[in-house]
């Protein structure tokens, strides 16, 4: 049997109310009102920090503008290449330290790593993106490189 609890049917008798009014209820996030002093606090608190961490610029953003593709996809593709060569030279500094990489294997991979880091500034330079740009702004976790 259904459970009474819920809205009044006509004559007098409750009926059950359907699960999915009462999941919808479960996601109220807030109740209409004003907000309390400390909340407004709280949100300017908020407001200011984005703003630092902004520096008062938008997050870096694709380009979708005809004239501007190449160059934005050319941006994002060097941000990742970037990304990519400073792990490795990351993972062979650790690997240099810990003694698993010859002397000769150290030379290549540091010829290696300078060499596709002067490609990619050489092609930034190309499509007029300064280095500084080789980034992205992943939000509240910060820049990626």
């Amino acid at each position: 049997m259904k459970s009474t609890k819920g809205t009044k049917k006509k004559g007098g008798t409750k009926r059950a109310k359907p699960a999915s009014l009462k999941r919808r209820r479960a996601r109220v996030v807030a109740k209409a009102g004003a907000l309390t002093v400390t909340e407004v606090a709280e949100l300017d608190d908020l407001r200011k920090q984005l703003r630092r961490t902004a520096g008062g610029q938008s997050p870096l953003r694709w380009n979708a503008d005809p004239d501007e593709v190449r160059r934005s996809v050319a941006q994002l593709v060097l941000t990742l290449v970037e990304f990519v060569r400073r792990l490795l030279e990351r993972q062979s500094i650790r690997r240099m330290e810990a003694g698993t990489l010859t002397d000769r294997q150290v030379e290549d991979v540091g010829r290696a790593l300078m060499q596709l880091e002067e490609t990619v500034r050489d092609i930034a330079a190309t499509f007029g993106i300064p280095p500084e740009d080789l980034n992205l702004d992943l939000g509240p976790l910060g820049k990626l490189v």
